[in-house]
C-alpha cells in the first residue's frame, strides 16, 4: 500500500506543478481570433472550390454522351 501512496503523492505534486505553470502562462496554446477567422475562410474557399469542380465535372459528363 505504501508504494501506491507514494506514487499518488508524486503524481499529485506533478499535476500541481503543471497547473501552476499553466496559470502563469494563460495565453500559451490558445488560438487567436485571427487564426480562427483565417481557418474558417480557408475552409470556406475549399468548399466553394469543391462545389465548382463538382459542377464542372457534372456539366462535362453530360456532354460526353
Amino acid at each position: 500500500m505504501t508504494p501506491l501512496i507514494s506514487i499518488l503523492t508524486a503524481l499529485g505534486a506533478a499535476l500541481r506543478d503543471r497547473l501552476r505553470e499553466l496559470r502563469d502562462e494563460p495565453e500559451r496554446g490558445s488560438l487567436s481570433v485571427e487564426q480562427v477567422i483565417i481557418t474558417v475562410a480557408l475552409v470556406g474557399i475549399a468548399v466553394a472550390l469543391v462545389a465548382v469542380i463538382a459542377n464542372a465535372v457534372t456539366s462535362r459528363s453530360s456532354q460526353i454522351q
